[in-house]
């Protein structure tokens, strides 16, 4: 017996020591963290197929996003604007920080965008589209190995890009978004697919004057009209409204509204440039110009479908975190405004929507406040890389993994005055999860407080309202605090040899 356990126990170590020196599949290398950014022009962030604002207006790949990934529904910008935000997004900064406070602000010196980072640790980098940025130029920026990009806001078709430093133009009625879509697809199946990439997608629509693709040119020409419900309520002489009278939502009667301290700024611009009685000097009825903009964002939705079709044919699905942001919201009549800058919802509020199979639960519904400050330390920390100091945005990552953090429940606003549209004030302004305030600065005028939960259409300011005064002055101070302790004390000024424009009637002075 005792010469069978001996044998027992030789047998089996000689079969471990076989199994040892066996010789095993090589482990497979762990997938590359790939991040592909998409930014729309002017996309307000209800203006989705999901969301069920618009009636009749389809968008499945932004759907599809949204059902598998997550839809952060409370994304917000800095300002409402596209330079700032842009500049935000790439630096990790407000505004005030790096300094970049309207679309003709210079780039400073010294500016760091997060793909600076990426590249240092290995990534290979390209930005396509609008840059739009310090200047009306195309030249390629840092942070990137591959550049593509034009002048200014561009053109829909037949556009002339700057790639790597070389003019190409096209032609044959050549789509700007299509063909933004084209070279990115290109640049990406070029790629080392073992190794990270990180691509950034700037689409110029649907920035007005919207111009849909031919094969979407009036698909919407008969969708009904969604006329928010402050449309008239700064209207004065109604004989004066641009445009057939719209029906409005008999829930209006329903809302308390303030008037008297309707800033006199908002019930000014509405016969301006930026106003539905007025729009971009009566160019254009309100009816056609919303069913413009649905038909534009069309080819935005596609390229989002392509994009995520060659993930999936080329197996980089689930760790390649794609997402899709507006670079600030849009009016579309709200207040009898049109366009954004302003602080109201629909203007400093974004779509955000992120897929990445291997870190976000299909359908993730996120309600925390996310700014576009907070998307360089995300991307980065998806990336392995610690955020830099200078950076003040926070990554939500941990958000979108489902972990129960701390989280701020705020979001800070800035918007400066700018010379060729000085009928929006410089203003300052916080937003909680219930209240918003908004400080007009440099002008004799009413400063705005609303409760957005019992009037989220903001009509009814509560700015002389004895019962909110505490709630005024504790968010007045909040927001100075911010200010002084973010090194925003100062309005930077930046010279500038652009003529100051009247859009009331055509003129510069």
């Amino acid at each position: 017996m005792k010469n069978l356990l001996v044998t027992a126990l030789c047998l089996g170590t000689l079969a471990a020591m076989l199994q040892a020196f066996r010789p095993h599949p090589p482990r497979s290398a762990p997938k590359p963290k790939n991040i592909i950014y998409i930014l729309a022009d002017d996309h307000r962030h209800d203006f989705m197929g999901f969301t069920g604002k618009v009636a009749g207006l389809q968008t499945p790949n932004l759907d599809r996003l949204a059902n598998e990934g997550a839809h952060v529904q409370n994304a917000f910008v800095c300002t409402a604007l596209c330079s700032p935000s842009r500049a935000s997004i790439l630096t990790g900064q407000y505004p005030h920080k790096h300094r970049v406070v309207d679309n003709i602000a210079p780039l400073p010196n010294g500016l760091k965008f997060y793909p600076e980072y990426l590249q240092k640790a290995g990534y290979k980098t390209a930005f396509l589209g609008k840059w739009h940025m310090g200047t009306e130029g195309d030249s390629p920026q840092p942070g990137f190995d591959y550049w593509l990009s034009f002048k200014g806001q561009g053109v829909y078709y037949n556009p002339t890009f700057n790639i790597n430093g070389k003019q190409v133009a096209h032609g044959d009625s050549s789509y700007t978004s299509d063909l933004l879509t084209d070279y990115a697809l290109k640049w990406m199946g070029s790629l080392d697919k073992s190794k990270p990439f990180a691509l950034y997608l700037s689409h110029k629509a649907v920035h007005a004057d919207f111009q849909p693709a031919r094969r979407h040119k009036d698909v919407y020409a008969n969708i009904p009209i969604n006329y928010p419900r402050s449309f008239y309520l700064t209207a004065t002489d109604s004989s004066k409204i641009w445009g057939p009278r719209p029906s409005i939502d008999p829930e209006i009667g329903q809302l308390k509204v303030n008037l008297a301290d309707t800033p006199n700024w908002v019930k000014a611009q509405r016969g301006s440039w930026h106003g539905v009685d007025y729009m971009y000097h009566g160019s254009i009825g309100f009816n056609d110009f919303y069913r413009r903009y649905c038909e534009t964002l069309l080819s935005v939705d596609d390229s989002v479908g392509r994009v995520l079709q060659w993930l999936d044919e080329n197996g980089l699905t689930e760790t390649t975190m794609v997402v899709y942001m507006g670079d600030n919201g849009f009016s579309f009549g709200e207040h009898g405004l049109i366009d954004k800058r302003h602080m109201y919802e629909e203007s400093m509020r974004v779509p955000l929507l992120i897929r990445c199979p291997a870190v976000v639960k299909a359908g993730t519904k996120l309600t925390q406040v996310v700014q576009n400050i907070d998307i360089a330390p995300t991307l980065l920390e998806w990336a392995g890389l610690p955020k830099p100091a200078q950076m003040q945005g926070d990554s939500f990552l941990p958000l979108l993994q489902g972990q129960s953090v701390a989280w701020k429940n705020q979001a800070f606003y800035e918007y400066y005055w700018e010379a060729n549209f000085p009928s929006t004030p410089t203003m300052f302004g916080l937003r909680t999860d219930r209240y918003k305030y908004i400080f007009n600065h440099g002008v004799w005028d009413a400063n705005e407080l609303y409760d957005l939960k019992a009037d989220p259409f903001e009509v009814n300011n509560l700015i002389r309202s004895p019962a909110h005064q505490e709630i005024a002055k504790d968010m007045k101070r909040q927001i100075w605090e911010w200010l002084e302790q973010t090194d925003g004390l100062q309005i930077p000024l930046h010279p500038t040899l652009q003529k100051r424009v009247d859009h009331r009637y055509r003129g510069t002075y």
